[in-house]
């Protein structure tokens, strides 16, 4: 029995150290503010909205040695939108765009990411915004990754999206020029 066990124990043990690395895992740098989520809709056809939401946490599995294996999950605090400008943020905060009383939250949560060089691809995934849920595809660009000045470990991506306002209920109709809202991303995330 005492043979069996330390058996059993030494074959775990070779398992172990045979099985390969995990990818590793990150947390979003809101705190630092070394994150973004901005947005950019057309203004009528004259001028660009531009803005960002200030509120939102999220985490991240990367291996560079296995890219395609990575996965992303974002939320999004919709009250936290914030386009520099007052009125306009309270009419976003309404029932015509986001109704942030009854939908607090967007989320993001990557399905798949396709890459053929490891650095650029396509990140895959389900975006919940006002209670539906699409899916959608984010072209991805790694940044860079290492080091950094305070013992941690840092890996950071950029990406960006287009939706259209309609699929997800926004009932705001500004005109053709003004259906789609262009989202751009900028992640940086500090190992565990």
């Amino acid at each position: 029995m005492k043979k069996q066990l330390t058996a059993a124990i030494l074959s775990a043990g070779l398992f172990t150290a045979a099985a390969p690395a995990l990818a590793a895992d990150y947390v979003i740098d809101t705190r630092g503010a070394h994150a973004s989520i901005n947005f950019k809709v057309n203004h009528l056809g004259y001028s660009w909205v531009i803005g960002r939401f200030d509120t939102f946490s999220g985490e991240f599995s990367y291996d560079a040695e296995k890219p395609g294996d990575a996965k992303i999950a974002v939320t999004i605090d919709t009250k936290s939108v914030n386009s520099n400008h007052a009125e306009r943020d309270k009419h976003l905060r309404s029932k015509d765009f986001l109704e942030v009383d009854k939908f607090p939250e967007a989320k993001f949560v990557s399905t798949k990411f396709e890459t053929t060089d490891g650095k650029t691809g396509q990140l895959h995934g389900k975006f919940t915004l006002r209670g539906v849920t699409k899916d959608i595809v984010i072209d991805v660009t790694k940044v860079g990754e290492g080091q950094d000045p305070w013992g941690g470990y840092r890996s950071g991506f950029e990406g960006s999206t287009t939706i259209t306002m309609k699929d997800y209920g926004i009932p705001m109709d500004l005109g053709p020029q003004s259906a789609t809202v262009q989202l751009d991303l900028h992640v940086e995330g500090i190992k565990k």
